[in-house]
Formats: C-alpha cells, sequence, structure tokens
C-alpha cells in the first residue's frame, strides 16, 4: 500500500502521493506484508532478499498514477488486488470539502463526509511516520503549494525508511470558490459520475474477458487434422466446399462465417478437381484428399 497525504479546507485541496505498485504473487503473501507494513523490512534490497526466502515473487513498478483531477476535486486512491475483487479506497478532496469512498469492485461499501482536515492513505507504519513530521512541519498558514511541498518532502523521507513508498511522487492542487454546502453538492455529483465510469469500465474489461475466453476456447478447436467437408461447385480455380456435420468456419476476427453443411469458398492450385471431392487437413495442410492438391483461404477452420 503507498502513502497518500490530503490537506482540505478553505483554502482548497492539496494531495501528494508516490507511485509505487507491488504485486505479490504466491501463496505466502500474508507473510510477507505483516513485515513490510510493520517497517521490519527497511530498502528493496532487503523486500527482494525476503520475498525470495518466504517463495513470494513480487514485482515493484513506479509508475502508477494514484492522482487524478476529477471535476473541481482532486481524488486519491489506494487500492487491493484480491483473487477476485478490487478493493479501492479513494478521497475526493476540494475547497471546504472531501469524501471518503470504499469501493469493491464498482460496488461502494461505504462513504464519509467532511469539510477540512489532514487524511493519511497507507498503512499503519508510513502512516505514523506521517503524522509526526506533517506536526513538526505543516503550518495552516502556509499556502497549498508550499503544503505540497512539505508533503513531497515528507514522503521522500519515509521513503528511505520503507520500500512500500517509492522515490517519484505526484502533487495535485484544486482550489474552487466553494462554501461547505456547495463543496458537499459538487463532490456528490462528480463521486457518482466518476462511479458510473468505473462500473461502466469493469463491464467492457468483463466483457472483454468473455470474448478472450471465447477465442481460447475457439483457439483449441482449430482442426489440425480431418476431414472438413467436400467440394459443392467449380468456377475455375475457385471452388465451393460444404463442411460437414462437424465443422464451423470463423474469420480471422472470430466472427462466425458458416456453420455445419454451410458452403465456404476456398482456392485451388490445381484443374485436377472434381465435384464431390473431400476436402481434409493433412498434417496441418488444407488438401484433397484424392490427389492431396493444396487448397487455401481466408477462413479459420474449427471442429464443434
Amino acid at each position: 500500500m503507498s502513502l497518500i497525504i490530503a490537506y482540505v479546507g478553505k483554502k482548497g485541496c492539496v494531495m501528494a502521493s508516490d507511485k509505487r505498485r507491488i504485486a505479490y504473487f504466491g501463496n505466502n503473501r500474508q507473510a510477507l506484508e505483516d513485515e513490510l507494513y510493520d517497517g521490519s523490512i527497511t530498502t528493496d534490497d532487503e523486500l527482494m532478499k525476503r520475498s525470495k526466502e518466504l517463495d513470494v515473487p513480487i514485482k515493484i513498478t513506479d509508475d502508477a498514477d494514484k492522482l487524478r483531477i476529477v471535476g473541481n476535486t482532486v481524488r486519491g486512491e489506494v487500492s487491493t488486488k484480491g483473487s477476485h475483487e478490487t478493493k479501492r479506497k479513494r478521497i475526493y478532496g476540494t475547497t471546504n470539502g472531501y469524501q471518503i469512498v470504499e469501493l469493491i469492485g464498482s460496488e461502494t461499501k461505504s462513504r464519509n463526509a467532511g469539510e477540512k482536515g489532514i487524511i493519511l492513505f497507507g498503512n499503519d507504519f508510513a502512516k505514523k511516520q506521517a503524522e509526526t513530521l506533517i506536526q513538526r512541519r505543516w503550518k495552516a498558514s502556509h499556502s497549498l503549494r508550499l503544503m505540497g511541498d512539505i508533503f513531497e518532502e515528507i514522503l521522500g523521507e519515509i521513503a528511505q525508511k520503507t520500500p512500500t513508498i517509492g522515490k517519484e511522487f505526484d502533487v495535485l492542487i484544486q482550489q474552487p470558490k466553494f462554501n461547505p454546502s456547495e463543496a458537499q453538492k459538487h463532490l456528490n455529483i462528480t463521486i457518482d459520475a466518476d462511479i458510473k465510469v468505473l462500473t461502466k469500465y469493469r463491464q467492457q474489461l468483463t466483457e472483454e474477458m468473455i470474448q478472450k475466453t471465447r477465442e481460447i476456447e475457439l483457439a483449441n478447436k482449430i482442426i489440425d487434422e480431418g476431414p472438413v467437408g467436400k467440394v459443392d461447385s467449380i468456377d475455375g480455380k475457385m471452388i465451393e466446399v460444404k463442411l460437414n456435420e462437424k465443422t464451423q468456419a470463423f474469420n480471422f476476427n472470430w466472427k462466425p462465417l458458416a456453420g455445419p453443411n454451410q458452403k465456404v469458398m476456398m482456392f485451388a492450385d490445381t484443374d485436377d478437381i472434381k465435384v464431390g471431392d473431400k476436402v481434409i487437413i493433412k498434417d496441418e495442410v488444407l488438401c484433397l484428399k484424392r490427389n492431396k492438391s493444396p487448397l487455401s483461404c481466408n477462413i479459420i477452420l474449427c471442429s464443434l
């Protein structure tokens, strides 16, 4: 988990975050996370070494965009990917107001509002470090830009103590003119719309996954040996082939072109073709069974 530091008040909203993301692979993930989040592991090298000892492969990247401008708000998000769903915790901040939203998938589990304050998202170790440093350095009289600089410095110092925080940072500021009532009204509209976008995105991903699964299933049915059909008509070297009762045809985008007992076009390299000739695939080559003359087509032939 990363660290997000947010200030919300009458001056506006400023958020700072690192860009680190850690992906875990393996069954002993919890043991590694426990050591990581209690501060026992202090460097990237120690983390890589411990992950090998626990047989938990990891992948570390420092290019995640955890902050984003949405309408007149700044949105910060930390997420945890499970085996079935992604848990997201978001803060939306603007002048004189913020809301914290927790989601599983695209379903809202909790939503809480506030008017002002400094809000921290992250693991307990990182948050405790941040709280101490903020108390020493932050003042309400600071400008938003100076607050952003201070938050970025704090992130940098904490990154020296824990590999949960990367060394690349983002800082975003928004300062529209809202009173507390206007702020919450704007937040409600913005958040509702943003969650709808997430829902649509997840639906699209689901549809793409279903399509990919179907394509994999069809790819496993591609015929590389056996009967396909028989020649139904001949026009020079262009022939019409009637598929047998166990064969179907698709284009290269996996769109159905012909089902069993329907006809498809093929092309021959020989004039020695007869109506009724059987078409087969032999050693992954499409050909006539009678004389092994090769045939070509712009389709994919699959079994049912």
